[in-house]
């Protein structure tokens, strides 16, 4: 008889060290912004990030990656990295969430990396978008995606004790929302548009004090699985079902075994007791001010959470580069 594995808390605090790793991806790519090459940025966020995760000292295995092994030299899906010491965890990464965004110079783009213990994050396979609704820990037990805009606005409404005209919706500016921003406008509530990124718009929605209330809309599927990383360190809540672009890969996610009906809530897509979340700011948008450099260094700004404590932290660091390429030579 199988005897029933039993997970360990995991006593490090690993958000402090996940700070360095979205450091030092959003300071290498900010070296390109404006310059037009996504390709440029991302990789030299990957590069940045998969030497600096490379010393934690962890058993990780990159669950939502870069892409699979063949297309992504580093922080492919099913990569191991750290020293093999426990803790044993999952690792979902976006080294830059906004590489359109930096690329052209633009506000909003940020490094990320969420961590939790091995076996916890789940994200359908095959299906590269989903349908999302996401709130702070307010309005938490309010929503239901599988009912309409109206009655989720007014729900959310009643849970923060205001008035629909009185929330904010965020949402990607993309054509596929139109019936869904239309039906937000008529009920009477604020819209927020962004053009990208919305692992930052879904943790405004969570993070109380941003003047967000509310997350609506269809995003990337690796995307909802680090917003739920984030939103279980900050105690709101997520929903998402997924969403078939077409015809074809609705027909290969069932082949496949998804179950386009079901229903992810937070805990689905990040489980367990110990989640760790950082995102550190390359281009100073809404939430994070981007990196600044100056004389030999530079700035940085980060949000760095643990779910276990529940405890949120701004870090605003300086960083001495002769120290730190001191570092990395001795290395």
């Amino acid at each position: 008889m199988a005897t029933q594995r039993t997970r360990q808390p995991i006593e490090r605090n690993l958000a402090m060290e996940l700070a360095r790793v979205t450091e030092a991806a959003a300071m290498a790519a900010v070296r390109h912004m404006g310059m037009g090459d996504k390709e440029l940025v991302d990789q030299a966020a990957v590069d940045a990030m998969r030497y600096t995760l490379g010393y934690v000292s962890m058993d990780g295995v990159v669950v939502i990656g870069e892409g699979e092994k063949d297309e992504a030299p580093m922080l492919y899906n099913g990569e191991v990295i750290g020293n093999g010491m426990p803790p044993e965890v999952d690792i979902a990464v976006d080294p830059i969430d906004g590489t359109t965004l930096l690329s052209k110079g633009l506000p909003g783009a940020v490094a990320v990396v969420a961590l939790s213990a091995r076996g916890t994050m789940n994200v359908p396979g095959n299906v590269f978008y989903m349908n999302k609704i996401a709130v702070g820990p307010d309005a938490r037990d309010a929503i239901d995606i599988e009912a309409g805009v109206t009655d989720n606005l007014r729900n959310v409404a009643e849970a923060k004790g205001c008035a629909v005209h009185d929330l904010t919706v965020i949402m990607l500016d993309r054509p596929r929302h139109n019936e869904m921003l239309a039906e937000v406008r008529e009920a009477g509530a604020r819209v927020k548009m962004i053009s990208d990124g919305d692992i930052v718009a879904g943790i405004q929605a969570a993070l109380p004090g941003t003047g967000v209330d509310m997350l609506l809309g269809i995003g990337g599927s690796p995307e909802a699985v680090l917003t739920a990383a984030a939103i279980r360190c900050i105690g709101g809540a997520i929903q998402c079902k997924p969403w078939p672009r077409d015809e074809a890969e609705r027909e290969r996610a069932i082949a496949d075994g998804v179950d386009l009906e079901k229903l992810y809530n937070t805990d689905d897509l990040v489980g367990g007791e110990d989640v760790f979340f950082s995102a550190t700011g390359a281009s100073t948008g809404d939430l994070l001010k981007g990196v600044r450099f100056m004389g030999g260094g530079a700035q940085t700004q980060s949000l760095v959470m643990r779910s276990r404590s529940g405890t949120v932290r701004w870090i605003d660091s300086i960083h001495d580069f002769s120290r730190l390429d001191k570092i990395r030579f001795e290395d």
